[in-house]
């Protein structure tokens, strides 16, 4: 065939050896995207994806469901323009380190700065979690081959736990979840010194952080002293490690929380341990579930045989002495951080498996990458992304449009004093307060949702028993939605 033939008119030999070239280079791009070794990067875009489409998508329909966005905005919103990280949500003037030790929120600063809104903490949490995909499923590959890797980075990317954590707003533990994931894929790998530097970072995650940071040191610890070429000069800085993360932590609870929070005390004290006016304990019931639900979905209980393991016994420690039953089961954030854990603790444990000598134990690692992702497939159907699969998650109703243009009469630069459902419409141009909880300030506004048979007098009544001797008026209502103005 002539090759000048297919060539542009005009362009002659030359032109035609170029358009050659440019599709030869074009081949080679997309072979290099269909490589095994792209496999992780792609499942990390399509998890960012529909991450972030269920976390933006749950905003737009307005169905936040704690405060915990609106505080984390306004102390990231803080950090955005150099001041201290004020949270006023958690009281007037109150510093966010006084209440959780999470300085690391701070890396958010400078995005919030280019595109401020509660929209950029969710995008950057999607981000963040989908990113921690990538070292689960390059270490589950690398060991495994292409097709169970992927199996495993799936099961990941789609478990319980992510999934449970993506639809609870914003949480600082968005960042310690792939800093674990890297951290432990390089103790896998026997890279001791990454693995060393990818926990450090975790102990300004939040106050308990620490304790994982010490437990991460502890499996470096174990698994160096078996290597004899490059595990001797890493024994000693795991131990360290241990040192540091317990020596943070420590810090944390004992000088930095008390000093910031007014109080001089550590106020979740007597939400574990014997302390406190709390006494409830986790019924073994509970406890049992939710074991079962970190392990069994996730790892078909094999993950018991990695030390890797060992990461996940400070926070499942701390949960189950709390005397806080939101702490205990398999609901909100909590059980996010586990998910790197037992996920790499069971591409240790079949890699650890394969001279095995029972056929029974061989075979049933083999299937067990398929099982735990047609498993969390399958969890799915009940879970979070679930809503992704139906048309009314995209579509916004007309009562969150209604509600929006009636907190849009509240001007920029207010006090307001609000409750959940108007929070994260507000944190980010006005002073938002916690309802009852504004101290000797009198808010310029009040925002409430509130249940429908609340009557528009029974919220003014309600104004005045907040802030007796102030007068407030209604602004507007709708959708069980009221504000009113002072004066």
């Amino acid at each position: 065939m002539d090759t000048a033939a297919t060539a542009p008119p005009g362009t002659g030999a030359e032109g035609a050896t170029a358009v050659v070239r440019g599709r030869t280079r074009l081949r080679v791009r997309a072979g290099v995207l269909r490589r095994p070794g792209a496999d992780p990067y792609w499942l990390a875009f399509a998890l960012f994806a529909v991450f972030t489409a269920l976390s933006v998508c749950r905003y737009r329909r307005m169905a936040t469901m704690s405060w915990d966005l609106g505080i984390f905005e306004q102390a990231i919103r803080a950090y955005a323009h150099f001041q201290a990280p004020i949270a006023d949500l958690k009281g007037p003037g109150a510093n966010i380190l006084g209440d959780h030790f999470s300085p690391i929120t701070a890396l958010l600063g400078p995005v919030y700065r280019l595109f401020p809104g509660p929209v950029t903490l969710l995008v950057a949490q999607a981000a963040l979690f989908a990113l921690s995909a990538v070292p689960v499923t390059r270490v589950a590959a690398r060991l495994l081959g292409r097709g169970r890797g992927l199996a495993i980075g799936v099961a990941y990317g789609v478990s319980w736990g992510l999934q449970r954590a993506v639809d609870f707003d914003f949480h600082e533990i968005c960042f310690a979840v792939p800093l674990i994931a890297f951290s432990l894929e390089a103790v896998i790998r026997r890279r001791w010194y990454p693995a060393l530097l990818w926990a450090v970072p975790l102990a300004f995650v939040k106050e308990d952080m620490g304790a994982t940071v010490a437990a991460i040191g502890a499996v470096v610890w174990i698994r160096a002293r078996r290597d004899p070429e490059r595990g001797p000069r890493a024994v000693p800085l795991a131990v360290a490690l241990m040192g540091f993360g317990i020596a943070v932590s420590a810090l944390a609870l004992g000088v930095v929380i008390p000093g910031l929070n007014g109080a001089g005390s550590y106020d979740y004290w007597d939400k574990v341990g014997s302390g406190g006016e709390q006494t409830g304990t986790i019924p073994f019931g509970t406890a049992l579930r939710t074991l079962l639900w970190i392990l069994l979905p996730t790892t078909g209980l094999l993950a018991l045989r990695s030390p890797l393991l060992l990461a996940a016994v400070p926070t499942l420690g701390w949960r189950f002495l709390s005397h806080d039953d939101h702490y205990w089961g398999t609901d909100w954030h909590y059980s996010a951080v586990l998910m790197p854990v037992v996920l790499l603790a069971l591409v240790d444990a079949l890699d650890r498996v394969h001279d095995t000598r029972r056929p029974w134990l061989a075979s049933y690692a083999r299937q067990l990458p398929a099982a735990v992702c047609g498993g969390a497939l399958a969890l799915s159907s009940s879970m979070p992304l679930y809503g992704l699969t139906q048309g009314a998650t995209y579509d916004k109703p007309p009562q969150a449009r209604a509600v929006e243009r009636l907190l849009d009469r509240i001007p920029d630069g207010a006090t307001v004093e609000a409750n959940v459902g108007p929070i994260s419409r507000l944190t980010s141009r006005c002073r938002v307060l916690w309802v009852g909880a504004t101290q000797d300030i009198r808010p310029d506004y009040i925002a409430l949702q509130e249940p429908p048979e609340r009557t528009e007098r029974q919220v003014i009544e309600y104004a005045g028993q907040l802030h007796p001797g102030s007068s407030y008026t209604p602004l507007g209502s709708t959708s069980g939605y009221f504000v009113l103005k002072r004066g």
